[in-house]
């Protein structure tokens, strides 16, 4: 018998997820960010998926994301979003037809290197002070663009830093003060990801990048996918392995720090930190046993958790076990590991069995 950790990847899910992109931007050209192997879900079936359900392009971190695109491929558009880290890329850049996004300056002096002409998207600090060139420098950096020839288009971006709170004053300043940059500059303008497609319509623009949303997430703080009528992808699921019944006072896990609050059954599954499942998440986490949910207790192990099963209690060995995923959102599970969706998903590790739907 096979370990009974396993991962269900609902590509019709992420197919409705595209459709609610399009709802919230229906005019917009769509470039889904298939980054860090499509947020955990696996970069080719979901670009694959995506291509097929009629997506405009990609977005990756880097070159070794869009070979794997190309080679499986896939023809759309793809853009680098870190740029390029070294003027030798250039030669697989456009070996490949990619897109590169530029956020310094020593980049707009590499492209004049350029054999046949490219798509640039110029990328503007607004206030996330991580990539993007700072305001002052945006005018320079554009008109030595538009003097390249070998520059075809020019595209302009930012990045918001605090779009998961929708009441934080920062986003609405981010956009003022994109607005303002770019004004009586030709091209068209990217500003929206998942937040502000869903909160923020004045910024949709040309070109929207949905991520997170893709995958059934909400990327507010204190709302799930459901919320915004977004389906999981990812299902994370395993089975009880053992069910004890404990007396009061007894430790339970690692370290014994919890105490068995009066006799109970506590159920045993197969999964831990090996698995991906976050060491550090609290008792009181929630899994879902036989569809009603139960808190975790005691430590994360490598290869186990457990769970009280006091509201479950006829659940018995083999009973199914949904660790996030259909029915138990995502974002309920990252709060009690004091973490991200995003997070979660990046680290289920490669012994756990994905099966694509």
């Amino acid at each position: 018998m096979t370990r009974p950790t396993s991962v269900t990847i609902d590509t019709q899910a992420l197919s409705h997820n595209l459709t609610r992109v399009r709802q919230c931007a229906p005019t917009q050209q769509v470039l889904a960010m298939v980054k860090a192997d499509a947020y955990g879900h696996g970069i080719i079936p979901m670009a694959k998926q995506l291509d097929a359900a009629g997506v405009d392009g990609f977005g990756v971190a880097c070159i070794d994301e869009a070979i794997q695109l190309r080679e499986a491929g896939i023809e759309l558009p793809i853009l680098l979003l870190e740029g390029f880290f070294t003027e030798d890329e250039l030669v697989t850049i456009q070996a490949l037809g990619l897109k590169v996004v530029i956020h310094d300056k020593w980049q707009v002096d590499a492209l004049k290197k350029l054999k046949e002409p490219i798509t640039v998207w110029l990328k503007i600090d607004t206030g996330m002070h991580r990539l993007g060139l700072l305001p002052e420098e945006v005018k320079d950096a554009y008109k030595r663009l538009k003097s390249n020839a070998k520059v075809e288009k020019i595209y302009f971006m930012s990045h918001f830093a605090s779009a998961d709170e929708i009441h934080n004053p920062q986003t609405k300043e981010q956009i003022s003060q994109f607005i303002k940059i770019v004004k009586g500059l030709e091209g068209g303008y990217s500003l929206a990801h998942s937040a502000g497609i869903l909160a923020w319509p004045e910024t949709h623009a040309k070109w929207v990048r949905p991520g997170i949303m893709l995958y059934g997430v909400s990327p507010f703080k204190a709302y799930t996918g459901s919320d915004h009528q977004l389906q999981p992808v990812m299902t994370f699921k395993s089975k009880l392995i053992a069910v004890k019944r404990l007396k009061k006072g007894e430790p339970v896990g690692y370290g014994a720090t919890y105490h068995c609050e009066e006799d109970m059954p506590v159920g045993v599954i197969a999964v831990g930190y090996g698995d991906g499942y976050p060491r550090h998440a609290k008792n009181g986490t929630p899994v879902l046993v036989n569809g009603i949910r139960v808190p975790l207790i005691g430590r994360v192990s490598m290869d186990m958790i457990t769970v009280d099963l006091r509201q479950c209690a006829i659940a018995r060995r083999g009973d199914p076990v949904v660790l996030w995923g259909e029915g138990l959102p995502a974002e309920d599970v990252a709060a009690g590991a004091d973490t991200i969706a995003y997070e979660l998903f990046t680290s289920v590790t490669e012994r756990v069995k994905r099966t694509y739907l």
